[in-house]
């Protein structure tokens, strides 16, 4: 029997492919959208438009932005994630605490702090730098968790072998945790091609800066919508790339390796060194930000606390996440199901239909939505339903890959024999697959739920009259330059995205061997 298909003659064997499939062209909705504003461009019109210099500037900034902050972002989270995991780091817990701490920095609130601090930043080294400090920890939390399921006895036979530690690192460790290292690599890609709060914070034009500041001023759809579509075809490659690198091998082991912790690489004189280095660099990715926040909240002339305003948008931001984040995980169950149980083209293809959306500004998803809602379904318009759709659609990649590199490493044959002991296919997902299945169920709502929580634009567009959120709070007075006045507002976000840090830190150090 195959596994992700139902008995034969049950009325549920394609349930699992529908469902799917219904999400895949939900996530397609906006595609269709940038598709059908463009097509009101003629080709002369369009071609025009795109030989700007000014495009090829945008271009040029998105392009380098993409491979400097990938770049970045992995160095940060793969030397983060070994030297926590693999050496005797003193206090190596806290350590991984405040490696995770960035999670909670939402990366608008970074882009203000920092250029609260100091305009230097405000130039292509300085985006790098800041985005990367933003977005390392989608590549550290996933490689530290495989670096955990791996197998030590692979690196002590490498050693026996006479291979040095750098070469253990290079040809048996990394090899191993690269899909890890991929799946966050490929988050940190599209969020990139997505940001936008802090990018305009840090006056670095991009394409979806442009995007956005096309709607605003002169409202030119169709023109924006062009540039969307730029962004679809960098969003394409950039999946291409990683289904390229990953390649089409399973990972999935009946056994867990040795239930031993793997053997740490001693410092010894480099023990100073490493940890003054780390104290830097998260003095960096989570003490400027801390600290300018404090300054700012004592010492800003704008600073007051409307508790009046505050509350209110703490909690619609706390419900908006939390309903969101669960069903983005439900939403990405069947989706990952048919792409590592089934492993046809279609279900491949479902997948990576629902990763291309997310490389697109909130404005343009939201716009799509609205246009749908206005003409098809005008009750849903400015209601929660449609924003929730929104946040969906946005940020399911981070449920796949959370759910994905779970099931990945849950053998097919286990469900073979429950099915083989009498067991229906529910039961066997209920008291078999589900049990394994729950940290990274957990792991999705929480990053998905931490990304909704930030979000600006879409919220800006479909939240229902008088709905508030701490992001659009924030924004609202950074944008004024008011930053005595944004500095609470970024402070409960801050507060409010710690429980999901902590959940995200602690599931990836408990995966069990």
């Amino acid at each position: 029997m195959h596994l992700g298909t139902f008995p034969a003659g049950s009325s549920g064997r394609w349930l699992m492919p529908a469902v799917a499939g219904a999400i895949a062209a939900a996530c397609l909705l906006p595609v269709g959208y940038v598709l059908w504003s463009t097509a009101s461009l003629g080709p002369a019109e369009a071609y025009d438009f795109l030989v700007r210099p000014r495009i090829g500037e945008l271009l040029w900034n998105t392009g380098r932005l993409l491979v400097g902050g990938v770049a970045l972002s992995v160095v940060f989270g793969v030397c983060g994630a070994w030297v926590v995991e693999r050496t005797s780091l003193p206090l190596s817990g806290w350590w991984h605490g405040a490696l995770c701490a960035p999670l909670a920095i939402p990366a608008f609130v970074n882009g203000y702090a920092w250029v609260a601090t100091t305009h230097a930043v405000q130039s292509y080294l300085g985006a790098v730098l800041v985005v990367s400090l933003s977005y390392y920890p989608l590549v550290y939390l996933p490689t530290v968790a495989a670096l955990r399921r791996l197998d030590p006895s692979l690196e002590e036979v490498a050693a026996v072998l006479g291979r040095r530690p750098r070469e253990v690192f290079l040809r048996v460790v990394l090899p191993t945790v690269a899909p890890a290292v991929l799946g966050g690599a490929l988050l940190v890609g599209l969020h990139l091609l997505a940001e936008y709060g802090a990018l305009q914070l840090l006056n670095y034009p991009t394409l979806t800066t442009a995007i956005l500041q096309q709607y605003g001023t002169a409202f030119n759809g169709p023109a924006a919508t062009l540039l969307a579509g730029v962004l679809l075809l960098a969003c394409l490659g950039l999946l291409a790339l990683e289904m390229l690198i990953r390649g089409p091998a399973r990972r999935a082991r009946v056994g867990s390796g040795t239930a031993r912790p793997a053997t740490r690489l001693r410092l010894g004189r480099g023990t100073v060194p490493v940890v003054v280095a780390l104290g830097f660099f998260v003095a960096l990715a989570v003490g400027l930000p801390a600290a300018s926040l404090v300054r700012w909240l004592v010492r800003g002339a704008s600073a007051e606390l409307d508790l009046s305003r505050l509350l209110p948008a703490a909690g619609t931001s706390v419900a908006l996440a939390a309903v969101a984040g669960l069903v983005a995980t439900a939403a990405a169950v069947p989706v990952v199901w048919q792409a590592v149980r089934r492993r046809t083209s279609w279900s491949l293809g479902v997948e990576r239909v629902a990763y291309v959306t997310s490389a697109l500004p909130g404005v343009v998803v939201a716009l799509a939505l609205v246009t749908v809602a206005i003409g098809w379904l005008p009750g849903l318009y400015q209601t929660v339903p449609l924003l929730v759709a929104a946040y969906v659609i946005l940020f399911l990649p981070r449920a796949l890959v959370a759910v994905r590199g779970v099931l990945e490493l849950v053998p097919p044959r286990l469900e073979e024999v429950a099915l083989s002991l009498g067991l229906s296919r529910a039961g066997a997902m209920r008291r078999v697959t589900l049990p394994l299945l729950l940290p990274g169920l957990a792991t999705a709502t929480a990053m998905v739920a931490l990304a909704v929580s930030t979000e600006l634009t879409a919220t800006l567009l479909l939240a229902p009259i008088g709905t508030t959120t701490l992001a659009t709070e924030f924004w609202s007075e950074a944008s004024s330059v008011a930053y005595g006045a944004a500095a609470p507002y970024a402070l409960a976000l801050v507060l409010l995205a710690m429980p999901a840090t902590i959940l995200l830190g602690r599931s990836s150090r408990g995966v069990a061997r």
